[in-house]
């Protein structure tokens, strides 16, 4: 079946798309300008979203849509884990790997960089019962992974 083949590519691109979209209305919508660690996260997610979409593109080869999936899983489950290291950073129970103090980008004149924001990754800007948005990232990174796994395993025992 068409749709069941496509589940897992579908919320391969989905779940990254939902995510990396957070991100940017948090720091575009909210002003939560996010730290060096923040855009760590979100480089695998983008990576995620491209292997996703190109799972979809190649879906009549059914060996490449399957690899492009998996590796956007794998990619979703390490920004997850740099999500952890953040929120651990965040709430110290380890230091940072980095001084980890960043602006909001731009061009680089004396008045940009006296009026840029210094976001530090040891903060919390914004939690909800006692999360961070790097925790949250871990959390549905981590749930976003397992899906597209479990999915990619029910449909190669379907197939079969």
């Amino acid at each position: 079946m068409l749709t069941s083949r496509l589940a897992a590519p579908l919320v391969a691109l989905a779940a990254p798309l939902f995510l990396y979209g957070g991100a940017l209305v948090s720091q575009f919508g909210f002003g939560l300008h996010p730290c060096e660690m923040c855009y760590w996260q979100r480089w695998p997610h983008q990576a995620a979203i491209l292997l996703a979409l190109l799972a979809l593109l190649l879906h009549r080869n059914a060996g490449a849509m399957r690899a492009l999936t998996l590796l956007a899983a794998a990619a979703i489950a390490v920004s997850g884990t740099i999500g952890v290291f953040h929120a651990g950073v965040e709430y110290g129970f380890w230091e940072g790997i980095t001084t980890c103090a960043t602006g909001t980008g731009g061009p680089v004149t004396l008045e940009s960089i006296m009026d840029a924001p210094l976001v530090r990754c040891d903060a919390v800007q914004w939690s909800l019962f006692g999360i961070s948005l790097a925790g949250f990232n871990a959390i549905f990174s981590f749930g976003a992974a397992t899906l597209v796994l479990t999915l990619l395993r029910a449909g190669r025992t379907s197939a079969a």
